[in-house]
């Protein structure tokens, strides 16, 4: 038995012995169920039956402002091959292709990506960047 059949199986069992002993209340907290998860379960249940049990995804499958595959596309493309931070990447977009995106946008498909932060400088890519530590300076006073 798989565990999704598992599942509907205690939630069917949950249902059933409301039906017979009558007392949600008490069934709930012999269960350790919520009324109101209940009460969905049971609603679900007498309107599919037993695929009304499955366990469902809460998001939403189509967010209306995602941001479209061509921009993100193009934002992994520049952070990938030049050294630029979000905002850089930001006026990149605007100036040459004509896209409006915020900082705040870019960072999040970096991150989403693994490229949260620019590479450190090795000597054999395009990046300009260095790593640099500043020596604190040890100041003795009299």
């Amino acid at each position: 038995m798989t565990p999704k059949q598992r599942e509907i199986q205690r939630k069917r069992r949950v249902i059933e012995y409301a039906e017979q002993s009558g007392n949600i209340r008490k069934t709930c907290r012999y269960f350790g169920v919520g009324r109101s998860t209940f009460y969905l379960w049971r609603a679900r249940y007498r309107e599919s039956g037993d695929e009304g049990l499955m366990n469902r995804r809460c998001v939403a499958h189509n967010h209306p402002n995602k941001t479209p595959a061509e921009v993100v596309g193009k934002i992994l493309h520049l952070r990938r091959t030049y050294p630029m931070g979000p905002q850089r990447i930001v006026w990149y977009l605007e100036r040459s292709h004509d896209i409006q995106t915020s900082d705040a946008t870019v960072y999040r498909v970096c991150r989403r990506h693994g490229l949260r932060r620019l590479p450190i400088a090795s000597g054999d890519g395009p990046c300009i960047r260095t790593a640099t530590r500043s020596k604190s300076l040890a100041i003795t006073f009299r």
